[in-house]
């Protein structure tokens, strides 16, 4: 018989998965020797991994019979439970691999609403494709200095720098998170087609003084901020006639020959009929788009390959 401890299991250290398998080995085969040739293993090495589980759990599990040993109940009993344990170890290992490759899990990603509205769709149809079992979550970051602590992958509006201001943290830096500059693009006025200025090939900031405005940023975040500050510098403030809760409903109103409004580029996507979109000259009138990337998550796959996919949006 061999050697074995009738100690506790909890006064112990964990059992050892590989001596379950070859315990396991040992009672399927009938025989200390045919499951060393299975595994490749010298018999010595089986019977110490046998003696061991013996030690580890505090139970006879085998025992002589003749020339040869077979298992006590308690050993029958053991290799059953430890088949189960087993396959569901290799299950835990098969979903790390799929996690630690960014075939399952969960992303999170923030981003503002124009570039959820333009980049995210097709950026989510990719990795749909791609890693069809990841799933992918979705959060907007619409006010001013708001940023997600949770997201893995994050699109962002730059702040305007202020003397007053670290430059960093204009920038959105965080702890943990590297960031890179996306896209830095103009604005454009929306008016509807038939207006005096629709026939222009751009506009000024300050040829839309004494237009109504139509208020398009519910979050008065940094987009508008640029916005204001342009008009300020031009001497004036806008006469807002409405304030829509968003660029797209904006769109809807200057249709209707309501008034002008002012957004970013990327916000002007897909545009309804009935209005006409025009660059705005300023040079001060454009924004900087960012994103950051949580650092834990640089070698995700998955985030890897979003990030490209932003890029390739950011380029087009």
């Amino acid at each position: 018989m061999l050697p074995y401890s009738s100690v506790s299991l909890y006064d112990r250290d964990v059992v050892d998965p590989q001596r379950l398998r070859v315990f396991r080995a040992v009672v399927q085969t009938g025989s200390i020797n045919r499951a060393a040739a299975r595994l490749g293993y010298t018999p010595s090495a089986v019977s110490q991994h046998v003696a061991a589980l013996q030690r580890e759990t505090g139970l006879v599990l085998v025992e002589r019979h003749g020339r040869g040993i077979q298992p006590t109940a308690a050993g029958v009993t053991v290799a059953d439970h430890a088949t189960r344990v087993l396959d569901q170890l290799a299950d835990f290992e098969s979903l790390a691999d799929d996690l630690r490759e960014g075939r399952s899990g969960t992303l999170r990603i923030g981003c503002f609403m124009s570039a959820n509205r333009a980049w995210m769709p097709g950026v989510v149809a990719h990795l749909a494709v791609e890693f069809p079992d990841l799933r992918i979550e979705l959060s907007l970051v619409e006010l001013r200095g708001q940023h997600s602590a949770d997201s893995d992958l994050e699109v962002y509006i730059a702040e305007a720098v202020r003397a007053d201001r670290d430059p960093a943290a204009a920038d959105g830096a965080a702890d943990g998170y590297d960031l890179e500059p996306l896209r830095t693009e103009g604005y454009v006025a929306v008016v509807p087609d038939g207006h005096p200025l629709a026939a222009g090939d751009s506009v000024a900031i300050a040829d839309l003084a004494a237009q109504p405005w139509i208020d398009n940023d519910h979050a008065r975040g940094p987009c508008r901020e640029i916005v204001l500050t342009a008009c300020t510098a031009q001497g004036f403030s806008p006469r807002f006639r409405i304030a829509a809760p968003d660029y797209a409903t904006a769109f809807d109103y200057v249709a209707q020959g309501i008034g002008i409004t002012v957004v970013p580029r990327l916000g002007a996507y897909l545009l309804p009929s009935g209005v006409t979109a025009l660059p705005v000259a300023d040079d001060e009138v454009r924004r900087r788009i960012m994103l950051r990337v949580k650092r834990s998550m640089r070698t995700h796959p998955a985030a890897q390959r979003t990030a490209e996919l932003l890029r390739a949006a950011a380029r087009g």
